[in-house]
């Protein structure tokens, strides 16, 4: 029997980088999927790769704005009717915003920001709680980032929106762990996803990929992550073999968050 098999499980941003990747992982381990995402055409390209992947799959797609409340519950009313149940959620949509120092940030960019990565995770825990809560079965993993483990120059509101995504994800494992609910975070650090690439060229817009090359050099294993290193971790969270790991933001990043400087 598969590790997931008859386990039902919510996907936000789902449609690609960190969640697609996530989706891919868990399809192939036999969970039901609910995948979650803003963009119509995105996630049905994420759903035929899957398919195409797992052939077997059982996947319900929703498009939602996670930073909109009855979006949310209307995701989570949809995976309940799919599938009687939802067991995991890996709450996983988030923007990076733009880099700009603190007092020249964009304040509309910036609420943005915090409405997505800080709202988006708290609506998904406010309405999937309750309904593990009543299985008293569940498994929470938040998206932070190294950005909610330590500072980053000029990304304000991420870092702000990422620090309280481990806040978050400490108090959900204090206040729901008595009901079989296991709540952790991930902190993932330059993975090769949309997003990532997007910020390199907001360093660099002339040659993106020399930003990305440099940056590299600075961890310790000399190379950016891949989705799929931290679709394995997410898996784990996600299963049973976690069972009391609870209230962590685990650094997926080479190592690199445990050094000191710029060497």
């Amino acid at each position: 029997m598969s590790q997931f098999q008859e386990k039902s499980i919510i996907i936000t941003g789902a449609a690609m980088g960190l969640g697609l990747a996530a989706a891919k992982e868990l399809a192939a381990r036999g969970a039901n999927l609910v995948l979650v995402d803003y963009n119509q055409a995105s996630l049905t390209k994420a759903q035929q790769e899957i398919a195409a992947q797992t052939p077997a799959a059982r996947l319900v797609t929703v498009v939602a704005d996670v930073s909109q409340e009855a979006a949310v519950k209307h995701y989570v009313d949809e995976a309940v009717k799919a599938f009687g149940r939802i067991d995991g959620l890996y709450n996983n949509a988030g923007i990076e915003g733009k880099q700009a120092s603190i007092v020249d940030y964009d304040i509309d960019v910036f609420k943005k920001v915090i409405d997505i990565n800080l709202m988006g995770v708290y609506y998904g825990l406010r309405y999937v709680l309750p309904v593990m809560q009543a299985q008293q079965y569940g498994r929470i993993v938040n998206v932070a980032s190294v950005g909610g483990i330590r500072g980053v120059l000029n990304q304000m509101p991420y870092v702000a929106s990422k620090h309280a995504v481990s806040g978050m994800t400490k108090n959900a494992a204090l206040e729901y762990g008595r009901y079989g609910i296991i709540t952790n975070a991930i902190a993932p650090g330059a993975i090769l996803t949309p997003m990532v690439a997007g910020a390199f060229k907001q360093v660099n817009p002339a040659d993106p990929k020399q930003a990305e090359t440099e940056y590299a050099q600075r961890n310790p294993t000399k190379r950016l992550g891949l989705p799929e290193e931290v679709a394995r971790v997410v898996a784990f969270l996600l299963s049973d073999e976690a069972s009391y790991l609870n209230g962590q933001t685990i650094a997926i990043d080479g190592g690199e968050s445990n050094m000191y400087g710029n060497s």
